[in-house]
């Protein structure tokens, strides 16, 4: 296949880029390097500089490319940026993903969108999360992605295109970046190889579903094979905070004692999903287990 990925030098696009490239597909990289490296992209994809929010250079290289897929990850991914700038947040994550479906309605090229679990179900007082559960954001950036979904949705409906929204649970590999708005992971390992405490906000107590980004980039190529839909991509395991930090130290064999500190306003207590539906339709499941996945994240910190 011709395929585009958005967002593709950035954390996960970069090992979506690699799994295609891997699986002898071509790759081309939409990016605007706000947040993605241009040595995350492979010297066998090309990379083009642009913004998903200018809907004419988006469609310029759908027009090029005559892509039959494209992976759409470009996002604005941080929360606290979400509640600053609701309008910022909107116009990149609702205005760009339009942009894209109009791009790739010209070119008949099926969109698999990256949203997400935990800001968009908000607290799964309940258990895991299945795709039916209440869906209720807490923060302006799961608004945004559910709005995205909707009009994936919307599109498929009204044109009878064939786009798939693949909500995540929280992500954690190499390549994440340990400053901004970052994941947990990234964050311990980070300051565990410099040497500095890790700080836990509140007790530590509130959960989450930790997936590695392999298994995410590979749970969006088998979404090509389906014609609509939306599916959880995570573990269905919940590990606590405390426990994810004693993991790290573990895949580090650094000991560091953490800072705690005041429980975040809004910060859910838990989430984790249901991703039986994914398993089903997919035929995906996460295959790197937490503690083999933070110790292949580890080597990556450490230049191995």
């Amino acid at each position: 296949m011709n395929t585009v990925v958005t967002g593709g030098a950035g954390f996960i696009g970069s090992h979506v880029v690699e799994l295609l490239l891997a699986r002898g597909h071509s790759v081309w990289v939409l990016d605007n390097l706000s947040r993605g490296r241009w040595e995350n992209v492979p010297e066998q994809a090309t990379l083009s500089v642009g913004d998903i929010r200018d809907a004419e250079g988006t469609a310029a290289l759908f027009d090029d490319v005559q892509p039959e897929a494209c992976f759409h990850l470009a996002a604005q991914i941080d929360v606290r940026v979400s509640i600053a700038e609701p309008l910022v947040d909107a116009e990149a994550n609702v205005l760009g993903t339009i942009s894209v479906l109009e791009a790739a309605r010209r070119t008949d090229t099926q969109v698999l969108f990256a949203s997400t679990g935990g800001a968009v179900y908000g607290e799964c007082a309940d258990g895991p999360a299945a795709e039916t559960y209440h869906r209720q954001p807490l923060a302006p950036y799961g608004t945004s992605k559910l709005a995205a979904e909707a009009y994936l949705s919307t599109w498929n409906r009204l044109y009878g295109t064939h786009h798939v929204a693949l909500r995540f649970a929280n992500v954690y590999g190499p390549r994440q970046d340990p400053h901004g708005e970052a994941g947990v992971v990234s964050i311990f390992l980070s300051h565990l190889l410099e040497g500095k405490a890790a700080r836990i906000f509140g007790d530590g107590s509130q959960t989450r579903d930790y997936v590695y980004v392999g298994d995410v980039a590979r749970a969006m190529l088998a979404a090509t094979e389906r014609s609509g839909g939306v599916y959880n991509i995570g573990t269905g395991i919940e590990t606590s905070v405390v426990e994810l930090y004693e993991r790290c130290q573990q895949a580090s064999g650094i000991t560091l004692v953490p800072e705690h500190a005041a429980a975040r306003m809004g910060e859910l207590q838990r989430s984790v999903l249901d991703c039986s539906l994914a398993a089903t339709e997919l035929g995906w499941r996460p295959e790197l287990a937490l503690t083999d996945g933070l110790r292949a994240t580890w080597d990556w910190f450490r230049g191995e």
